[in-house]
């Protein structure tokens, strides 16, 4: 069955003591009012740099409905690669999930569509559910070549998947000309590239796959708008940035469903 999830990406934020206290406040929060006592209410994941991953593991033990993850993996499940963390490590330290193909990764670190398949696979042989992002830049939409770049992005990044990993899967659409930038899509920009998304996993997977899978926004989702964002149809939850560093605003965002 679809999920409702709203995930945290702390991105390069946080020292270790910093992360910990953000997750215990986020956690304690959680705790009580627990997420099953919130009609409609998401899992939640916290998607923190590597160092984080252990402790934030442990504070959230026991937890019903919210799970670490990490920001990112390499293409290689091991060998001479320093610097470079490895989807197995990832999976000891308790986390469940990996982005893969986030815009700043696209962007900064040229990470190209075949590289992302290569990690989203060496994650699912590991165990790691992955939450594979896509999405347009402003020069893009303008065009209006958002629905070829967001198309060719999951054919050649994640459709590689059989039916069973796939199942696993989670697509979280970010419009790069919205992310840190405080503009945020529309409630009904976001619908259309979303109900766009599920037609084409529809295409590929059947109904059934397409129905039950979870679509995330991502692109300066905040305490204000993501009622309305949530409410969409095809809208399952969001990948959050820099409200995701405090407790309080990360919290309300999680009420929001």
């Amino acid at each position: 069955m679809k999920k409702n999830i709203v995930a945290g990406n702390w991105k390069m934020n946080m020292n270790l003591d910093e992360g910990k206290k953000l997750a215990e406040e986020v956690s304690g929060m959680i705790r009580k009012k627990p997420l099953k006592a919130i009609n409609g209410s998401p899992d939640v994941i916290f998607f923190t740099p590597f160092i984080h991953l252990v402790d934030v593991s442990k504070i959230i033990e026991g937890l019903d409905g919210v799970g670490v993850g990490a920001q990112n993996c390499y293409s290689k499940p091991s060998g001479a690669f320093t610097g470079e963390v490895s989807a197995s490590m990832i999976k000891s330290t308790g986390a469940g999930h990996v982005l893969v193909g986030h815009s700043e990764r696209r962007s900064l670190f040229n990470e190209n569509n075949k590289m992302l398949a290569a990690k989203a696979s060496v994650a699912v042989e590991n165990g790691l559910n992955v939450v594979f992002c896509c999405g347009e830049t402003l020069e893009e939409r303008e065009n209006s070549r958002h629905f070829d770049v967001v198309r060719n992005q999951l054919r050649e990044g994640l459709f590689w998947m059989d039916n069973k990993s796939f199942s696993n899967a989670v697509i979280a659409y970010e419009p790069v000309w919205a992310i840190g930038t405080g503009v945020t899509a529309s409630p009904e920009q976001a619908q259309e590239m979303h109900a766009f998304i599920r037609d084409l996993v529809n295409e590929k997977y059947g109904n059934q796959i397409a129905q039950d899978t979870t679509i995330l926004y991502g692109g300066s989702c905040n305490p204000k708008n993501a009622n309305q964002l949530f409410q969409q149809e095809d809208v399952d939850g969001g990948l959050v940035g820099g409200a995701s560093l405090k407790a309080g605003d990360f919290f309300k965002i999680i009420q929001s469903f």
